[in-house]
């Protein structure tokens, strides 16, 4: 999305940023998936995954679904989350998938599943982001986005 652009440091997706998450993202049909490898870094409780990075994880990716679906840049305005299950930093990965729920003019509500490495689900997410038009999304350096297949 914004790799190769001066001054791009995302936290949860940037892959230069030393301190990110380096979420990757992949398309699957009508939804975007985001898998990324927890680690120590980022417990809130021994082992257990931090629910600030998980909220993260919910909000990067709604986004992300935003920017490949619709191809402009958003604001998040409204973040939901459920805790259903702990996701320990040991475990080898997590997958959030994501999908458009609802669009009205420039507001769209997205719905987010956090899923262990058992494919359990342990954090469910609803995100509404107000959209930039393209022309004030292209101000902002957005060109579009592409995803590796």
């Amino acid at each position: 999305m914004g790799a190769g652009k001066d001054g791009y440091n995302c936290f949860g997706c940037a892959p230069g940023n030393p301190i990110g998450l380096h979420i990757d993202f992949y398309e699957d049909a009508d939804e975007v998936v985001g898998i990324w490898h927890p680690g120590p870094n980022y417990q809130g409780w021994i082992d257990t995954l931090h629910g600030g990075i998980i909220a993260t994880l919910v909000d990067e990716t709604g986004a992300w679904l935003i920017t490949r679906k619709l191809q402009t840049t958003a604001m998040t305005v409204r973040l939901n989350i459920q805790y259903k299950h702990p996701i320990m930093t040991t475990d080898r990965c997590v997958t959030v998938r994501t999908s458009i729920a609802q669009q009205m003019r420039n507001f769209v509500t997205v719905n987010v599943d956090v899923l262990d490495s058992k494919d359990k689900l342990c954090a469910r997410g609803e995100a509404t982001y107000c959209t930039f038009d393209h022309e004030r999304a292209r101000q902002m350096g957005f060109t579009g986005c592409e995803l590796e297949p």
